[in-house]
């Protein structure tokens, strides 16, 4: 049996708007159950009427709903969702993530706390325990001075002989160059330098000639800038006046010309250059202030100073041995000997340099004794104004020692070298010529001739 499918919309509209046909369809239903009837499939025409009104109904259901599916939207995709979500966490967790990096870069929360709270912060370094205090004994830089045993007994004569001068405060510093015995009285402590500022000059002077930034022969003009009072007589000279680097070189240290060492000091760049040159050398104390003749006596050094740049100097640091030659040949001619050179023998010899601003009278220099023991010696009196005992002091201080390094090592006995011929070599066996005899009953052809 077919099926009849009627628009729903369309018989909606007939069967409210044409009620005839309302009764057609009921005339023909009464028939068709009167022929089922008869033909005996009543009931079963019954049942499939039923499904068939159920079907049409149904399908008149799902007709009218694609109509209203339309404006309907469509479910989401429950991966793709859920993707989104995670990636939308991802970048939120990455942004936290680098705001909580700077921040804790910036401010330490458990650093805060503990400050607060009074308990360890996470951050802070493990306190390490306490190490095991071992003494390791410190090398001596190669620039340094070896200083062996302090000679205590010549340190208790020379304390002696200052309780003698209650009014003259001395210090001074001597060292056996031979094995590094010294004598330490006081000298580590600043004191005024007076002349004796012009060794590490000429230091200075020698080191910037070996560099080749002075030349021996290069001429220097006397200005008036550097024409100034006190020792010396290039201030009397002409102005413009030119002197050779070496000849003012010598007139500071000779004849302790304080023009010259103005001279020499603007040449090698001015004092603030020496002083940092000072500090290079290991000078502690030793300071220029002022320009010569500085009667207030701010530039300072000490006899330790002094004493241990004449010893490099002496071992060859600093210098070429030909600087070093010509310094230690210009501090020979010093004219001034009243002091350390009144303590040694006429056969000795001292390089040396002294320095005097009334109140304070030095002495520094390198002394040669005839027996070959070499010293430095460095020695000052602080004084009222050119008291002679300073200089009776500083007299009988060079002569103490002198004598000591003279004679309290026990030198070993000469031994004779006796220079006696050697005799002559013995001839080997191997250098003697074999005679060996002949056998007998063989002739001797050299005495016979052929027949």
């Amino acid at each position: 049996m077919s099926r009849r499918i009627v628009n729903p919309s369309s018989s909606n509209k007939n069967t409210t708007n044409s009620p005839s046909r309302r009764s057609v369809k009921a005339r023909s239903s009464q028939s068709r159950q009167r022929i089922n009837m008869v033909s005996g499939k009543a009931n079963s025409d019954r049942d499939n009427t039923i499904k068939e009104s159920s079907t049409l109904t149904v399908s008149a259901k799902r007709v009218d709903t694609p109509s209203r599916q339309r404006n309907k939207p469509r479910p989401p995709n429950i991966i793709a969702s859920a993707l989104l979500y995670v990636l939308r966490f991802a970048i939120m967790g990455v942004g936290i993530g680098a705001i909580a990096g700077t921040a804790f870069t910036v401010f330490d929360p458990t650093g805060f706390l503990a400050t607060y709270l009074k308990f360890p912060s996470s951050t802070a370094t493990p306190q390490k325990p306490a190490p095991i205090e071992v003494e390791i004994p410190q090398e001596t830089p190669s620039n340094e001075i070896i200083l062996n045993q302090e000679l205590t007994n010549l340190k208790t004569k020379l304390q002696a002989i200052a309780a003698k001068y209650p009014k003259v405060k001395p210090q001074a510093w001597f060292l056996d160059l031979d094995n590094g015995a010294y004598i330490n009285l006081g000298g580590s402590t600043p004191i005024p330098a007076a002349s004796t500022i012009k060794i590490p000059v000429l230091v200075a002077f020698f080191e910037e000639v070996d560099k080749g930034n002075i030349h021996l022969d290069q001429m220097l003009i006397m200005d008036k800038e550097v024409i100034t009072t006190g020792s010396g007589d290039m201030q009397y000279m002409q102005v413009g006046k030119k002197f050779t680097a070496l000849e003012v070189a010598t007139k500071m240290i000779i004849i302790s010309d304080n023009t010259a060492t103005d001279m020499l000091i603007r040449q090698i760049g001015g004092k603030e250059v020496l002083n940092q040159r000072f500090k290079e050398w290991g000078l502690t104390h030793t300071v220029i202030n002022n320009r010569l003749p500085d009667l207030e006596g701010t530039n300072t050094t000490s006899s330790e100073d002094l004493g241990k740049l004449l010893a490099k100097v002496e071992r060859g640091d600093f210098l070429s041995p030909r600087s070093r030659d010509r310094l230690l040949a210009i501090m020979e001619k010093t004219k001034t000997r009243t002091l350390l050179p009144q303590g040694i023998e006429k056969e000795a010899n001292i390089a040396h340099k002294t320095g005097d601003i009334g109140t304070i009278l030095g002495d520094a220099g390198i002394i040669d004794i005839p027996t070959g023991k070499r010293y430095i010696g460095v020695a000052f009196a602080q004084r009222a104004y050119n008291d002679p005992a300073a200089r009776s002091l500083i007299q009988e201080f060079s002569r103490t020692v002198y004598q000591h390094f003279k004679y309290y090592q026990t030198r070993p006995t000469p031994k004779v070298i006796e220079n006696k011929p050697k005799p002559p070599a013995q001839p080997t066996n191997s250098n003697i010529p074999e005679n060996k005899p002949k056998p007998q009953g063989q002739a001797d052809n050299s005495n016979h001739s052929n027949n």
